[in-house]
Order: structure tokens, then sequence, then C-alpha cells
């Protein structure tokens, strides 16, 4: 199918910018603004740490996602493979990048099928939330569950990106109604994300309204995809275009800290421009389930499975040290009162 070629170089175009080129957010994370409240006498034994998290039923090892990130090309199989292999080695949670390419061409749906390298982790399918407004069904949206035997599906939302891209859709009425009525047949939770200019605690409320069960804030602080469009355009006032976006979008720390306040009960997953094991453990601690990672697995992946895992262990002893050190033996003690908000 043309569609699906079209799809595909896109999915190689983006995965060699995000290797290539500087496409980093304008703006921060807001993370910096928190600091952890230094224990000097902790009285645990660091032995004692369970950095260990239920997610949507599932225990997971800690509070880690490999975030979504590629499929469709050969490259992306091999990177996706490295992904699954460690996330079953550390037993962390892992999505898949859109598989919209998949569906329209059954071929590369392969590149998507990490199961057999990672039978037990907590696996999220994935479809961008427009597509349910250009003839994706339930039945599409099954299909990608089944096809990678994932756990939960993520309906990805990015109307400023598709705004930007010359083969953009921006037809994202009504939306809500239809990622409803996906909820509401789905057999595995679904979850909604942004791709990294964050979900405000309106927008959260009115997806949880509607069934979602979990929301990944993608904040701004990370990866700008305007930026990574911007390196992808050859028109020179379509680069001028996207280049002032650089610094849009709601921070990280925000989308977390105020979703949280409005709706404590419901499980957030904090991503966008997490650089370590602190950044996660600040995520915890204002409220997140998950933290989740993409840019680093990527470049890590890319390079091998080897550089994958040493960097995996970094960020786990990173968070684990961190609970230590305000005197947190599991997940429960360190969101109790452990962060502070820099006046600033």
């Amino acid at each position: 199918m043309d569609n699906s070629r079209e799809t595909s170089h896109r999915k190689f175009e983006q995965i060699r910018i995000n290797l290539e080129e500087d496409v980093r957010s304008g703006i921060t994370t807001g993370l910096e603004n928190y600091r952890f409240q230094h224990r000097a006498l902790p009285e645990i034994d660091m032995k004692e740490v369970d950095p260990s998290i239920e997610f949507l039923g599932k225990t997971i090892a800690m509070p880690l996602l490999i975030s979504s990130m590629t499929g469709g090309t050969e490259e992306a199989y091999r990177i996706n493979q490295n992904l699954a292999m460690n996330a079953e080695k550390f037993n962390l949670a892992m999505g898949v990048g859109s598989q919209r390419v998949g569906l329209e061409d059954q071929s590369t749906m392969q590149t998507f099928k990490v199961r057999d390298f990672a039978p037990h982790i907590f696996l999220i399918a994935n479809l961008g939330a427009i597509q349910l407004n250009n003839g994706f069904s339930i039945k599409h949206c099954q299909q990608a569950v089944d096809a990678i035997g994932a756990d939960a599906l993520v309906l990805h939302l990015n109307p400023l990106q598709e705004a930007l891209m010359e083969e953009g859709d921006t037809n994202f009425s009504g939306l809500l109604k239809k990622i409803e009525s996906v909820c509401k047949k789905m057999v595995v939770p679904v979850i909604v994300k942004e791709v990294g200019w964050g979900i405000s605690s309106e927008v959260a409320n009115e997806l949880i309204e509607a069934g979602v069960k979990a929301i990944d804030v993608a904040g701004a602080g990370g990866t700008s995809w305007s930026e990574v469009e911007k390196h992808r355009m050859k028109s020179e006032s379509k680069k001028e275009v996207a280049s002032a976006f650089k610094d849009w979008g709601i921070p990280s720390a925000v989308c977390i800290d105020e979703i949280h306040k409005s709706m404590p009960e419901i499980p957030l997953i904090a991503s966008g421009g997490l650089k370590n094991g602190i950044d996660i453990a600040k995520c915890v601690a204002l409220g997140a389930r998950l933290g989740g990672m993409a840019r680093q697995f990527l470049l890590a992946a890319a390079e091998s499975a080897e550089t994958l895992e040493r960097r995996i262990k970094i960020y786990q002893e990173q968070f684990i040290v961190t609970m230590f050190a305000v005197g947190a033996k599991n997940i429960t003690e360190l969101q109790q009162n452990k962060i502070m908000r820099l006046s600033v």
C-alpha cells in the first residue's frame, strides 16, 4: 500500500532524526524546581529497599516504562528486540511505537512483535487516536493489541505534530466520544498519552470520565516533535513555522502535580524529559506510578543490548539510592512528604 510505504518512510526518518539531531525542547521539565528532603539518618538498610510497584494489576520491578518509540522498519525491529529483552530481564513495562503501519501493511507488524523476547512484561500496544477519525475502529484497536499480546492499549494524542506535518491530519473533532467507545468495548485497559507537549488536568478529567484507565502526561521538557518535524521539512518557511514551537507545551512536573492533586486515585505515567533515576523518583513522589523514558533508551538500544542494559542498571541504582537517602523502604513511603518545591 502506498499509505504504508509513506508511513514506514516517515518512521525511518523520525528514528534517524532522533538519533542524529538535537531535538530537545526549548523549555525544561520543571523537575528542577523540586528537591528531595535528604535524611541524614534514614534508619533503614538499603538492602531492604523495595522499588517495585503495582500498575493496572501487574507488579513491575521498579516504576520505569520504556516508552513507546518505534516500529515498522527492520532497524526498528532490532531496536525493539533489544528493548524487550532488557524489559524482560529487569521486569519493566514497555510500549511499542505506533502500530498504524502494521495494520496498513501486515508484513511490517512483525517489527512490533516482541512478546517472544519478553513473555512476562507489562506490554502496551499503540495507535494514534486521530486514526479513529480516519476509519479505524474497535476492530483495529483489538488487532493492535492481539498482534503483540499486549496488556493495554495506548492511544496517543499529537495535534501539534499533525498540524506541522505536511502529511498531517488535523481533524480532531468528536474524538473524545470515539475514545469513550473504544474504552467501553476493549477488554484491556486503555491509556491515553501525549507525545511531548503535556496533558492538562482539565483534559485528563475528560479522558477519565470517558473511561480511560491511566494517563501518560508526556509533558514538555524532553524531545520536541516540532523540532523532529522541522528536520524533515524541505520548505524554509515551514521550518520557520515549526521552530516557533520549540518551547511549546506544559512542563512534565506541572502536568503530574496538577492531575494528581485533582484526581489522586488515577494511575499516572510521567514522561517527557526525565533524565535519570532521581527524576523518576521525583515523579513518583509527586504522584506518578511510572516514569517513562524514550530517547535515552532509543540511543542505547540502537547501539547494543549490552549498552541498554548498562543504562537501565544506572537508572535502577540511582532510583534505589534516592529511596535510601530519603528513608523510604517502599514506594508508599517515597510518596509521603519526601519532596519539596523550591521557591521560584
